[in-house]
């Protein structure tokens, strides 16, 4: 599709794919699982077969080291579509359901139908999975799609547009680039489903306008995920998982640890055990965490700045840089830091940071980092680290959050098995697997009734005294 900048805006160009695609999804209603599979399988072969190219996009956007982009990527999108393809069979299958005494004779089944047309608009961290992986479920549960990728993303949003062109007609999958003026015309249709990734701000705005249309949501969002460190975790274990969790990407993940509540006897140690973290992993040969291959960069020069700025702010305010605090703005790149003693109201602690800034607070009791974690918008992760079970019981069932970890974070995101998502200002519905074929489907109870005599006929006009008898003992026993 033609890549429409602010000045070249066509909304027939909108429009007319959309209608296109309205009656693809009228056809795709009767498609088979085989139909759908082989949709799956063209995405999966098209994928390996332009590894490197996918490599090369990511790296020209925002520096993605190669294996980064394999793992983060490429794997992401592979095994979702195999996951699918393994499952899709059994998940299309009409569901029998138990058939209640008062309506007894009846037989229940859910079918799942594809919702319709789908609008997908994907963000720029991750440009290449959060616009395909979407599109898997959306493909798995028979739904044409329109997708939007980020313009932040150029080289990455033109591969994926190739990619969908070389694949499908446009009347069944196609990708319109541009500016935010793009999506705001394509919030305009009346589509079936809308799958976004991106900020809670801009996820208000698009189910604001899918409202308009009573448009059904999966709102993928963010939030300052947190991670609580109790007295009795394993510091070296922890202290690893939580370097890789927060720096793969250069801290640019929606569920990448935004802050820790350590423990205040433990702090010291886990500092030290995070400096040797960050050294193996960035920094072997102590040439300096600049000349890393394996970090990557801000995705541009706003964000940047963004960044840097938080980061003045928060010393500015008595803040202390524990390790990193290097920057250089001609190559967008910010040393992986950990910073504490931070007041409340700075912005690191009061924005999602989305960037290589780690801070960390401290706690005395359990009960004051619960509190720390119930004051703020429910975020889309929380982690707990520590071997105490009754700890991280307390932890997962007295605080809210999208998903939860204990003692590790980040991979979660690739259990096919487990929903993924939000709850509340970090997202609505959930996805990844099952869920986002259900996200993309109605999921459809039909009811069969004999014919002649049968329960609901005894309540039928004019009532009487038997009527009446059947009823009151409706309410009393059932």
């Amino acid at each position: 599709m033609a890549i429409l900048s602010e000045n070249s805006i066509e909304p027939k160009v909108f429009l007319n794919t959309f209608l296109l695609q309205k009656k693809t999804a009228n056809s795709w209603r009767m498609s088979t699982a085989s139909d759908r599979i082989s949709r799956l399988k063209s995405i999966s072969e098209w994928i390996k077969g332009h590894q490197k190219d996918i490599q090369d996009v990511l790296f020209a956007d925002f520096h993605k080291p190669r294996v980064e982009t394999d793992l983060s990527e490429i794997f992401t999108v592979t095994s979702e579509i195999n996951h699918a393809i393994k499952n899709l069979k059994a998940w299309m299958k009409p569901k029998s359901v138990s058939t209640p005494l008062p309506l007894l004779g009846t037989s229940g089944k859910i079918y799942y139908e594809p919702k319709g047309c789908a609008l997908i608009i994907a963000p720029w961290n991750y440009p290449f999975n959060l616009a395909i992986g979407p599109l898997v479920s959306a493909l798995a549960a028979g739904c044409p799609a329109i997708i939007k990728p980020s313009e932040l993303t150029p080289n990455t949003s033109s591969l994926i547009e190739k990619m969908i062109s070389e694949l499908f007609d446009p009347s069944e999958v196609a990708v319109f680039q541009g500016e935010s003026n793009v999506a705001q015309e394509l919030l305009k249709l009346p589509f079936d489903h809308i799958f976004f990734t991106g900020s809670p701000a801009v996820g208000k705005i698009v189910m604001k306008a899918a409202a308009e249309n009573l448009t059904s949501v999966t709102l993928e969002l963010g939030g300052k995920s947190p991670v609580i460190i109790d007295q009795d975790a394993n510091l070296k274990d922890t202290a690893e998982k939580l370097v890789f969790g927060k720096f793969i990407n250069c801290g640019q993940t929606c569920v990448a640890p935004d802050y820790l509540l350590v423990h205040e006897k433990s702090k010291e140690k886990l500092l030290m055990e995070l400096k040797v973290a960050l050294k193996n992993m960035y920094d072997p040969k102590f040439d300096g965490i600049e000349k890393s291959p394996d970090l990557a960069r801000i995705i541009n020069d706003r964000h940047f700045e963004r960044l840097v700025s938080s980061l003045k702010d928060g010393i500015q305010n008595g803040a202390i840089i524990e390790f990193g605090g290097k920057y250089d703005a001609p190559s967008r790149f910010i040393e992986p830091t950990l910073i504490s003693c931070l007041s409340d109201d700075i912005i690191l602690m009061e924005e999602e940071i989305f960037g290589p800034i780690l801070p960390i607070k401290t706690f005395s009791m359990l009960d004051e980092a619960i509190s720390y974690i119930n004051g703020k918008p429910k975020p889309l992760a929380l982690y707990y680290f520590g071997s105490n079970t009754t700890n991280s019981s307390r932890v997962i069932q007295e605080t809210s959050s999208g998903n939860a970890m204990i003692n590790d974070c980040v991979i979660h995101f690739l259990d096919l098995e487990m929903p993924f998502g939000g709850v509340n200002n970090s997202g609505i519905g959930k996805a990844h697997g099952h869920y986002g074929f259900l996200a993309f489907s109605n999921e459809k109870g039909v009811l069969k009734q004999r014919v002649g005599l049968n329960n609901a006929t005894l309540l039928r006009p004019p009532y009487g005294a038997a009527a009446q008898k059947i009823v009151q003992s409706l309410i009393k026993w059932f």
